[in-house]
């Protein structure tokens, strides 16, 4: 390594870069200062992040919710159905349970539920607390909706509750310096840990 080198790596943090920061890796000529983070690549999120697969009006028609309700549980990673409402695995999870409780009518707004798909989504959250708790030893949760697409809905044209387990210390630096989770398990095995579970 020459000496002009040497010296642009001690001008950027030298060996405070952190692990697999090197001399040979800082110095990047001509794409600004690097910020010495390792990198987790996770290109099956690119998916959900160019909106692959998302209807493109609000009609049932190429909802993927009301999609699944003709497909078989395991292949939708559908955990329970209700009488009015079911229980879905989040195909792109923030934490390991993360699940969604939606009506099967195709409804954007809480307001359009009736009385009777509110109180079986409030009896299938609560069942999707408990549930995972006993499995996982969930701390808290995070549970919410969100409406319209300006209030962040990924799918705005058909109600769903979001149930987030969530655990002391899961939001280390991977979500908030790296924007991406790590899940120790696959989809289909969270699925079968659950929908067994539920009954």
């Amino acid at each position: 390594m020459d000496r002009a080198t040497r010296e642009r790596f001690a001008e950027r943090g030298g060996a405070r870069g952190g692990p697999g920061v090197t001399p040979e890796t800082v110095p990047q000529d001509g794409v600004g200062v690097p910020d010495a983070l390792q990198r987790l690549w996770t290109p099956h999120r690119l998916a959900y992040v160019q909106g692959q697969d998302k209807p493109e009006g609000d009609e049932p028609e190429g909802c993927p919710f009301c999609r699944l309700i003709e497909m078989d549980d395991a292949e939708a990673l559908i955990i329970a159905r209700g009488e009015l409402v079911y229980a879905v695995l989040n195909l792109y999870p923030y934490n390991p349970g993360h699940l969604m409780v939606l009506p099967y009518r195709h409804v954007a707004d809480y307001t359009e539920l009736t009385g009777e798909e509110t109180t079986e989504v409030a009896r299938f959250t609560q069942r999707a607390m408990t549930v995972i708790r006993s499995v996982s030893g969930a701390h808290g949760f995070n549970i919410g909706m969100n409406q319209g697409v300006i209030a962040g809905a990924g799918i705005a044209a058909h109600l769903h509750q979001h149930v987030v387990p969530r655990w002391g210390g899961d939001a280390n630096f991977m979500p908030v310096v790296g924007h991406t989770k790590v899940l120790p398990q696959l989809l289909g095995e969270t699925r079968e840990l659950l929908a067994g579970a539920w009954h």
